[in-house]
């Protein structure tokens, strides 16, 4: 039960994720899946049926735009993602949503946030 849970949770959060990790730079697919799984400690350990979804989605909304590279040698064509000035706006908007949704569930969940660590009240 816990596991529908995480699943909802993370559908929730994904095209936010992958639209701050373009926030600086243009990244292609692997490299988007790469730092997820990393900077997540491997809780959105995606693949690439997964990502691929919300990028074209992105791109369709707007938010994202792509274009391929062109190969050298031996390298293969990749296709690289740049936020756009609606997916950077549509990003500050979800974050400060996020914040003020993360910190009501809190609230009624009797969690504190102390730094990155959570830390329920009855820990304290």
């Amino acid at each position: 039960m816990i596991e529908r849970y995480e699943r909802q949770m993370k559908k929730g959060v994904l095209e936010i994720l992958v639209l701050k990790l373009l926030e600086h730079q243009e990244k292609y697919g692997y490299q988007l899946i790469t730092e997820l799984k990393d900077k997540s400690s491997e809780l959105f350990s995606l693949k690439e049926g997964t990502l691929y979804p919300i990028l074209y989605r992105l791109e369709e909304e707007g938010l994202v735009t792509s274009k391929w590279s062109v190969p050298q040698g031996k390298e293969l064509s990749k296709k690289y993602y740049t936020i756009s000035d609606a997916g950077q706006q549509t990003l500050q908007g979800a974050v400060t949503l996020w914040k003020n949704f993360s910190e009501s569930v809190s609230l009624i969940l009797g969690v504190k946030e102390y730094g990155t660590k959570e830390v329920s009240e009855s820990n304290l």
